[in-house]
């Protein structure tokens, strides 16, 4: 049997926006993310702390890259995704009060079982976007 490596985190998630100006609005002045990179209308890129959120426009990135020496495959998709963005008990509040000055509404904000804080909304594209303290998982 062949050894498993150890996993120790994830270094990117990807969701998806077929319009990147209001992606890229959403999340560079609203929620104030590092913009890393972004290439013409196929995807913008953030630093989220140690991780890196992808938002790539699903129209375009069906289709092969058009560099050969980067050979991403093609991929895509379609429909709402979620992703998870930590953040300390006050800084949700923070976050809840920033959203709603913005006028983005407010899917849910409850506390787990577990005492742990998660505030979810939808981005411009719909995606369900949660920010939760990080002992979620402990």
């Amino acid at each position: 049997m062949v050894e498993t490596a150890q996993i120790t985190g994830i270094l990117e998630a990807a969701l998806y926006a077929g319009d990147l100006d209001a992606a890229e609005d959403f999340y560079e002045q609203l929620l104030g993310l590092e913009k890393i990179q972004r290439v013409a209308n196929r995807r913008v890129f953030f630093r989220a702390g140690a991780s890196v959120l992808l938002i790539f426009n699903p129209e375009l990135t069906i289709n092969p890259p058009s560099n050969p020496r980067l050979p991403v495959p093609p991929h895509g998709g379609h429909g709402p995704g979620h992703a998870c963005l930590t953040l300390d008990r006050e800084g949700i509040t923070a976050m809840r009060a920033r959203l709603e000055q913005a006028g983005v509404t407010i899917d849910a904000e409850f506390d787990w079982p577990n005492g742990a804080r998660s505030l979810y909304v939808r981005d411009p594209a719909g995606n369900s976007l949660e920010f939760a303290e990080s002992r979620l998982w402990q």
